[in-house]
């Protein structure tokens, strides 16, 4: 691997074969991150969402940058409560005033990151958090304290997405400090970036005081440190004079029990300050002579940086795990949304087939046009004579002038349309209601609603039974081609034969069972006389099975298209990540922290 200080400034340091790997990994855990969707509202969604953009900004401030250069300088993210000292201690670390806390709280707004000059090209190209701009301070001639309105902590808050850098030789090269905004500050958004400094931090100086050691606040943030497996240092300030040992065996036994009794602690006693807020100069020394050991063995700050990748990529691992439950249980929402608009649109399809199957449509107004075409005198008692005989009286009754079959076919569209219509708003209806009553479907109906039938369903409705009526003639015209069939048809007219045959379609699956007494059965029991004498028993029976698939297949597909509007909002956006990728991410990456790279 390339060095630190001796590559070339633009050159990107050489990776191992096992971390190219690793590298292509958390590229496509990035990339899915990115495209993840939980869009419905089942219970834990918020906390997975927040875990997912807090993995994406940790990938891009740390993970992915720090396993691109080892070699680059360890970030150590001077952090802790308002008030605690953390910017006066940054001070004492340089020896001059390089960053100040604020007045009023929040104390630390903006923050600051001070590097040796050497480590600048590591630090200004946005390889670790690529979100904050850069604002740079040039480093005062021999030393001298920045003038008062170029001391950190910009007051403006606006200026919160930005990252003062400062160069200082004071600072050991191979490290780098960074003031971080306090974790319990009034401000959410300074929070919010004090838990991402941390997050990007190889080190944490973990900056308390003797009155408020025990807070739960950082006691919150240390237990991910040592989730994480970070390396972190305690700084306990203002310990007053006589209490040091007992304040500190008391933080170090609360440290054990967190599983950081590793973690150094640096007493600094109370002081008063100086004239420009610093503290004496031996105040920080022991944390120094630590921070420049450190920054001078090469192969400590590999270990260093190690160790806090492991732990956090070993965390991104559970994040994985999480996100898998996650879309797992919006994968089981939307199958529960998806049955509830199935079973509506169920209904509604076995509604229109048993209307247009039990003689519904057979009264009313198609009952009337049905009678006024054939005639309710000779036309219906011809029909007790036999078949073989009825085709030249069925002939010569049309010989005269039948009212036209068109209204026929003209009331059968009215009631069939009516029919399909309400059907599918009360599926519509039915769908949205179950869809309101649950957080998941509710949250998808907030900006579109669906209780209503689409503007166009009752004109695509209209047009599909046309078509099909018009299909209907062309079967007909088709079946009675041959001479004979042709010449007993054109007594009838195409239009007479079809609107029988759609008589007998809306009669009975089966043909007549259930119908032969009564006006409809009457009425059907003509039409399947009249197709009779036409086409033969075994056509009609044909003809009528082809009509009554084509009618379903029509209205099914209108009802799909209605359905389908539900159906969309459930669709996740193409590519997204599935529960199965991120359960194969979570296997991976614990094994990429354990070591296990190739």
């Amino acid at each position: 691997m390339t060095t630190a200080h001796g590559a070339d400034p633009g050159a990107t340091p050489e990776t191992a074969p096992a971390d190219q790997r690793a590298l292509a990994l958390l590229a496509d855990v990035r990339a899915s991150l990115a495209r993840i969707s939980l869009p419905l509202a089942v219970p834990g969604v918020a906390e997975a969402r927040r875990a997912a953009a807090a993995a994406l900004e940790q990938l891009d401030d740390y993970i992915l940058p720090r396993y691109a250069s080892l070699e680059a300088p360890l970030l150590a993210v001077v952090g802790g409560s308002t008030g605690s000292g953390k910017s006066t201690l940054v001070n004492a670390l340089v020896g001059r005033p390089v960053t100040r806390a604020g007045a009023i709280r929040p104390t630390t707004r903006q923050p600051v990151l001070l590097h040796h000059p050497s480590d600048a090209r590591w630090l200004t190209d946005g390889r670790i958090l690529p979100s904050l701009a850069r604002v740079t301070d040039p480093p005062q001639p021999g030393g001298a304290p920045l003038p008062a309105d170029r001391v950190g902590a910009n007051p403006d808050t606006g200026a919160i997405g930005s990252l003062i850098l400062i160069a200082d030789s004071e600072v050991p090269a191979g490290i780098a400090l960074l003031d971080a905004p306090d974790i319990d500050s009034v401000s959410d958004e300074n929070r919010r970036l004090a838990n991402q400094l941390l997050a990007a931090a190889d080190l944490w100086i973990f900056v308390t005081t003797a009155n408020r050691y025990a807070d739960a606040v950082p006691w919150k943030l240390l237990a991910e440190a040592a989730r994480r497996r970070i390396m972190v240092s305690v700084v306990l300030d203002r310990i007053p004079a006589g209490v040091e040992s007992e304040i500190t065996a008391d933080l170090r036994s609360m440290l054990r029990c967190e599983g950081l009794g590793e973690a150094r602690i640096f007493a600094v006693a109370e002081a008063e300050l100086d004239g420009l807020d610093m503290l004496p100069a031996t105040s920080a020394i022991e944390l120094k002579s630590w921070l420049d050991g450190l920054a001078a063995d090469a192969g400590a700050r590999r270990c260093v940086a190690r160790q806090t990748l492991a732990g956090t990529v070993a965390g991104l691992a559970g994040t994985a795990a999480a996100i898998s439950e996650a879309l797992s249980g919006q994968e089981a929402a939307r199958r529960d949304l998806a049955r509830v608009v199935d079973a509506a649109f169920d209904v509604a399809g076995e509604t229109i087939v048993a209307a247009t199957t039990d003689g519904t449509l057979l009264r009313g107004e198609v009952l009337a046009r049905w009678q006024d075409f054939v005639g309710t005198g000779e036309f219906f008692r011809s029909l007790e004579t036999g078949i073989g005989r009825m085709r030249d009286r069925i002939g010569a009754f049309f010989s005269g002038k039948p009212k036209p079959a068109a209204t026929v076919g003209e009331a059968i569209e009215t009631g069939l349309h009516a029919v399909i219509v309400e059907a599918n708003a009360n599926a519509c209806e039915e769908a949205a209601r179950h869809w309101r009553s649950d957080p998941a479907g509710r949250r998808l109906l907030e900006a579109v609603d669906l209780a209503a039938p689409d503007e166009g369903f009752g004109p695509r409705a209209a047009a599909e039974i046309r078509a099909w009526q018009k299909d209907l003639m062309d079967v007909i015209a088709a079946e009675g081609a041959d001479k004979r069939k042709h010449a007993r048809m054109v007594s009838f007219g195409i239009n007479g034969v079809a609107a029988a045959l759609m008589i007998v379609v809306f009669a009975s699956t089966a043909g007549l069972t259930g119908l032969e007494v009564g006006i409809a059965g009457g009425s059907a029991v003509v039409g399947q006389k009249l197709l009779e004498a036409i086409f033969g028993e075994d056509a009609v029976r044909r003809l009528s099975t082809r009509a009554r698939q084509s009618l379903e297949e029509r209205t099914q597909a209108l009802l799909d298209t209605e359905a389908e509007r539900f159906r969309k909002l459930l669709l996740p956006p193409p590519g997204a990540p599935t529960a199965a990728d991120f359960d194969s991410y979570s296997g991976q990456l614990e094994k990429l922290s354990s070591g296990e790279r190739a």
